[in-house]
């Protein structure tokens, strides 16, 4: 599977499929960051009182994992004197959220508005302050509450009702901000036991890095140096560097109808595909680019 920096993900699968571990392998194969981000990502740690000590700059990305019981002014910030939450600790990093449905509701859903913004605005009577929030969502869940819904050895024992009340937990905007929707099936005792050496973190790291070299020298030509991935793009780059091809566009115009795809997902889908292009060394968006981009979206929408 591939990893694609700067694009949320949700990945379902049973307890114990690995969810967890694959999330956490997230920071091995991170791209390395700038001096500016550095800069950003150090501020913001300052100002949360949370530098560790003799660390005056941090160089590597963050990777925040709050536990489910967080309260809203712990996500996203707050306090009589407003200080950076996880989702602006997670800036420039990775935002994992393990046990996704168990989040409260309004917690889940005060992410939506920076998710689309960057930014998260924490007013207060005497003002509002805003802090940096570009970060990466990783989320896993289970299924059903019970864990095994669908899964190939062990019987699901929730009632459908049960099942699709806890599914709809996530809303569907929430999920529509979701660019990868990935299914992580059961390791069966063959893939366990056996002796084959997967690629290695820093191999795929190089290639990461390689992408996104690329990524940043095109929006410098372009005089969009405030963008740093692909996943940044606002519409008007992704009008000039995500055309599609005419077998393409065909392609992409039966998805918007079958998937009932909103103005967001069209956009978020072309983004995912040009990153996909650019980790195969491709300067255009081919049709393969785009239908492995399409298959990341829910099969079914819930919520």
């Amino acid at each position: 599977m591939q990893w694609f920096f700067g694009h949320n993900m949700l990945m379902v699968g049973s307890p114990g499929a690995g969810k967890t571990l694959l999330a956490r392998a997230m920071p091995g194969i991170l791209p390395e960051m700038s001096i500016e981000e550095s800069l950003d990502v150090t501020r913001i740690y300052s100002v949360a009182d949370q530098l560790p000590a003799g660390t005056p700059l941090i160089r590597h990305r963050p990777f925040r994992s709050p536990h489910h019981t967080i309260s809203h002014a712990g996500l996203v910030g707050g306090g009589n004197i407003p200080k950076p939450g996880e989702i602006s600790l997670a800036h420039r990093g990775v935002l994992f959220l393990d046990e996704f449905p168990e989040f409260g509701t309004r917690v889940l859903e005060v992410m939506r508005q920076p998710m689309e913004d960057k930014v998260v605005t924490i007013s207060r009577a005497k003002g509002s302050l805003t802090f940096s929030a570009n970060f990466q969502l990783i989320a896993a869940m289970n299924p059903c509450p019970c864990g095994y819904y669908g899964d190939s050895l062990k019987p699901c024992t929730c009632a459908p009702v049960v099942v699709t009340k806890y599914q709809k937990r996530i809303s569907g905007p929430l999920l529509d901000r979701i660019d990868i929707h990935i299914e992580v099936p059961r390791v069966d005792y063959e893939k366990l036991s056996g002796n084959k050496v997967s690629e290695s973190s820093e191999s795929i790291r190089q290639r990461v890095q390689a992408a996104r070299e690329r990524q940043r020298l095109r929006f410098l030509s372009n005089g969009s140096s405030d963008i740093i991935c692909n996943a940044d793009m606002r519409i008007g780059e992704i009008r000039q560097f995500c055309q599609l091809q005419a077998e393409g566009q065909s392609l992409m115009r039966s998805a918007m109808s079958q998937l009932q795809l909103s103005a967001r997902a069209y956009h978020r889908i072309l983004k995912l595909s040009r990153t996909i292009a650019d980790l195969a060394g491709s300067e255009e968006i081919q049709s393969t680019h785009l239908a492995e981009a399409l298959q990341y979206r829910p099969k079914i929408m819930m919520g």
